[in-house]
């Protein structure tokens, strides 16, 4: 997916930024993402989350460790390496502990460290390796745990007892995408300009 064009600057060294149309992610004939056009409930959540994973993906592709954990700016302690680890403990809380019911530890967080997920991600290709590894397979369960739910009604039961359904928790989770693919857009911006699609 990666452009092999080098990280354009400015005289003061800062990234040149450049319009999504004209230095794409991907090649529109090549984009893995949908049109769009599904028609039923269950294929439009579970397509438009799939969408939001793979744009995640795109706005990560081609960067080294260094690149991935770039801090966006101070006090955040935000980057895409942080954003990849914190995606992936966001896809085992939900689907592993509330939806499955499975006994599934936290990965980076803990009660001493809440902000583990970006405060570990440190540019070493080891740490980035081992958070995307960690990432696709939390997807790959919850793609799994979707696709042989009986219905979108499915029931889990949150940390305080309440409970959600599937359907419910697939919205939040193209919202949480959503989110952080902003998040994503911005920091990808500042890292080499890139912008769009």
């Amino acid at each position: 997916m990666a452009d092999s064009r080098a990280e354009a600057t400015t005289s003061d060294g800062e990234p040149t930024r450049t319009f999504g149309w004209s230095y794409l992610f991907v090649h529109p004939d090549d984009d893995p993402r949908s049109d769009g056009n599904f028609a039923d409930e269950r294929t439009v959540l579970v397509e438009y989350l799939r969408d939001q994973r793979l744009t995640f993906e795109l706005k990560c592709d081609g960067l080294n460790a260094e690149q991935l954990a770039r801090r966006a700016v101070p006090p955040s302690t935000m980057s895409l390496l942080g954003l990849i680890r914190h995606l992936a403990e966001v896809e085992r809380g939900w689907f592993r502990r509330t939806m499955a019911g499975q006994v599934a530890p936290k990965l980076y967080c803990s009660d001493d460290d809440p902000d583990g997920d970006f405060d570990g991600a440190v540019a070493d290709p080891v740490v980035v390796d081992e958070a995307y590894l960690t990432w696709r397979t939390e997807v790959e369960f919850s793609e799994r745990f979707v696709a042989e739910a009986a219905d979108l009604g499915v029931q889990g039961r949150q940390r305080d007892g309440n409970v959600i359904v599937l359907r419910r928790l697939l919205v939040h989770m193209i919202e949480e995408y959503a989110r952080h693919n902003g998040h994503a857009d911005l920091l990808r911006e500042r890292i080499d300009g890139r912008v769009g699609q």
